[in-house]
């Protein structure tokens, strides 16, 4: 295909683009170039082997680096992105959770009836092909493979994890994706015999990259939109150090919550006084794009494992515990889980680890682009834990992990690495270490917030179209209004179904 001004140009080949260019296609009146920054491999077989791996992250290959502050004044840190066809999908730790209903009739109650669990539903099970659950809540035949790992194919740190789960009095879940469960059991991932299966793997398939109305282009990095009179008319766009401009009418930024901003912001469109900061001509004032970014915090405690116990070569996760923190008003908002080693850019550390990551956050991060130039690396400041109840969560999870430790089944298997026994015995000094030791989920989302019409908090309407701009829309986790409770790969895969339909049908236009 000769892709020209009538085509729908999709930005961004990761958990939602990727999604959106193989739906729309479906029909083949519909004409998509899908756009990404990084390599694209076509031929499964040809996937580099980190890529591959669905036992653990891939960090550094096919990375956007960029990086983040915990908290001001701290060192900057990795923030990985995945900069490939596939996004972040293709790099991270496989967790396939949706959330619980009230994070979607949230939304909905802002506003976004579209938007509720009831409504979102459909999608989540069309997504999906679930190897081990056949209900009412989930789908066969999907895209995407779905599986828990058995009891013998779990690690004895996971297993023992389980069973200590159990010893506490926690309810055991079979399912984490039915919205009727809580407590601890295996993850449900998106794997195939242990390798990782990307949004690109699942909906970009040989068959659908066959479609004569639909082009893959990647390396090459979108630089602006171009917007005349308030429509779109074209993409500023380097392949390669080639720039050029394509003629477009149609745009879906689907970059992710980092990047999506960025290229609004360099095209005019976002706080006036961001835009005149970074010498750009303001096309609209959108106040909420960039305003602020949400993400899910986390704390860990690692420990020294008994000779022979620990193997980094061992899948990093397999199975969580789930409950409501104390003063919750919604259940499954914060998540234990153990880390069969300790993973860090520069390689592995035989030593275990249990995790803490608080769910339904209150406090934000925020993201500042230092200039117009594309290839900028944004400024981070997480400002990790700084909202006090999302500290005492994080408190009373970590509690509850030391807990976990010093159960039967898990005390043979370890001792007390970090932090310890002083920091751990008071809530007070727990509360100062996770401020300071604290770190980001990687879950970023709500950069360009959709909401309803005269919400003064809201980039976009209810169908991800940008405010005071016509042709152009948002369609990934930039546009969440508010932290889904779970992982956001699912939540972000999902909302590319339904904007994939819509596209589809006609019925965005």
């Amino acid at each position: 295909m000769r892709a020209d001004a009538a085509a729908t140009y999709v930005v961004g080949a990761g958990s939602s683009g990727a999604v959106i260019a193989s739906r729309a296609t479906e029909n083949p009146d519909r004409e998509v170039v899908l756009l990404e920054a990084g390599p694209d491999y076509p031929d499964p077989a040809r996937l580099p082997p980190d890529l591959r791996d669905g036992t653990r992250n891939a960090w550094t290959s096919h990375d956007w680096g960029f990086r983040y502050r915990q908290r001001r004044g701290a060192p900057r840190l990795p923030m990985p992105r995945g900069r490939v066809v596939g996004g972040s999908s293709a790099v991270n730790t496989c967790i396939a959770l949706r959330g619980q209903p009230s994070d979607y009739d949230e939304w909905a109650d802002r506003g976004l009836p579209e938007w509720s669990w009831d409504r979102c539903l459909p999608a989540f099970k069309r997504l999906e092909d679930d190897l081990d659950v056949a209900n009412e809540w989930h789908g066969q035949g999907g895209p995407l493979p779905i599986r828990r790992h058995r009891p013998e194919e779990l690690t004895p740190w996971q297993s023992a994890f389980l069973g200590a789960c159990e010893e506490l009095g926690f309810a055991r879940c079979e399912d984490t994706n039915d919205p009727t469960t809580t407590g601890y059991g295996a993850h449900a991932m998106n794997l195939r015999r242990g390798e990782r299966v990307s949004a690109a793997q699942a909906y970009l398939t040989p068959e659908v990259r066959a479609r004569d109305n639909l082009t893959v282009r990647a390396e090459t990095l979108v630089r602006r939109v171009i917007v005349k009179n308030r429509a779109v008319e074209g993409i500023e766009v380097d392949t390669r150090g080639r720039v050029e401009v394509l003629p477009a009418r149609r745009v879906v930024l689907c970059a992710g919550a980092v990047a999506t901003p960025g290229i609004l912001l360099r095209s005019g469109i976002g706080p006036r006084r961001e835009v005149a900061r970074l010498g750009v001509a303001l096309v609209a004032d959108v106040p909420a794009v960039g305003r602020r970014m949400l993400d899910h915090f986390g704390a860990m405690i690692a420990f020294v494992p008994r000779r022979g116990a620990c193997s980094v070569h061992a899948p990093l996760i397999q199975t969580c515990l789930r409950y409501r923190s104390h003063g919750a008003t919604t259940d499954n908002d914060v998540m234990v889980q153990p880390g069969s080693f300790l993973q860090l850019p520069r390689g592995e550390v035989p030593c275990f680890t249990l995790m803490v990551c608080v769910g339904k956050t209150r406090g934000s991060s925020t993201l500042r682009f230092p200039s117009a130039d594309p290839r900028a690396k944004p400024e981070v400041d997480g400002r990790v834990f700084a909202h006090p109840d999302d500290r005492a969560k994080a408190v009373e999870g970590l509690q509850i992990a030391g807990r976990c430790a010093r159960s039967r089944a898990m005390r043979g298997l370890t001792h007390l690495g970090w932090p310890g026994r002083a920091t751990m015995s008071s809530r007070a000094a727990l509360g100062d270490w996770v401020q300071r030791f604290g770190g980001t989920a990687y879950h970023l989302c709500g950069t360009a917030p959709m909401g309803a019409d005269g919400d003064p908090d809201a980039a976009l309407d209810g169908r991800g179209r940008v405010r005071g701009v016509s042709g152009l829309w948002v369609a990934d986790a930039s546009a969440f209004p508010t932290i889904p409770s779970a992982n956001t790969n699912l939540p972000t895969i999902m909302l590319g179904e339904r904007f994939g339909a819509w596209f589809r049908a006609g019925a965005n236009d």
